[in-house]
């Protein structure tokens, strides 16, 4: 396990320490699940972008859509 340091504005990391919070986790967790949803569209994305160049638009869009539903 590693290490992050970042710096924020006061006033961010205020509304972060709320949402996290609101959410019942620690500030640390809601970081780490909102890396985990980056991470997921950016790789979401990646595959669709592979698929399109192979021809198969189609495919990757309905790997756009699944992640959309998985995010609301």
């Amino acid at each position: 396990m590693s290490t992050l340091t970042i710096r924020l504005p006061d006033t961010k990391h205020e509304r972060l320490k709320a949402f996290a919070r609101t959410r019942g986790v620690s500030v640390n967790k809601l970081v780490e699940e909102l890396a985990t949803i980056a991470l997921a569209q950016a790789d979401a994305e990646n595959r669709y972008l592979l698929r399109k160049a192979r021809g198969k638009p189609a495919m990757g869009l309905q790997l756009l859509d699944k992640l959309d539903r998985k995010t609301k």
